[in-house]
């Protein structure tokens, strides 16, 4: 089954998300904020994950490094809102995360993964390890 991780505070996106998602035979998991999302991680595999860009509080090169010790090969996609600047854009694209912005819809939050991925379970010591690190 595809499984989404949708890390994000905007609580009515992540209902319409989720309820598009339901339609489309797609199970959504929620958290609020980065380490809750990373931890859920540890025992839910994920075929993608959904992050609001203002919940990413570190360097995208720090953020790269983070999600491939947890999840590596997952697509990541930044939500970023409509009016957001077009450098940031750029910024998370040159570091290989994928970038979507509002409004979307679910068939268009699937298509940024290009094709679908098989669920996977992080490697649980070394992304404990990174969850532990960046969670402090």
């Amino acid at each position: 089954m595809t499984r989404i991780l949708m890390i994000d505070t905007n609580q009515a996106l992540a209902e319409a998300i989720g309820s598009q998602c339901l339609k489309h035979g797609i199970a959504v998991r929620f958290a609020d904020d980065l380490c809750k999302g990373l931890r859920q991680l540890l025992d839910t595999p994920v075929s993608l994950v959904l992050v609001e860009a203002a919940r990413l509080r570190r360097s995208n090169v720090d953020l790269v490094r983070l999600f491939e010790a947890v999840i590596p090969g997952i697509p990541v996609v930044i939500r970023l809102d409509a009016e957001g600047a077009m450098d940031e854009q750029v910024r998370y694209e040159l570091h290989g995360f994928r970038v979507i912005r509002e409004p979307f819809d679910v068939l268009e939050l699937l298509a940024k993964a290009e094709r679908p991925v098989r669920a996977v379970m992080p490697r649980p010591a070394q992304a404990a390890a990174a969850i532990k690190a960046a969670c402090r």
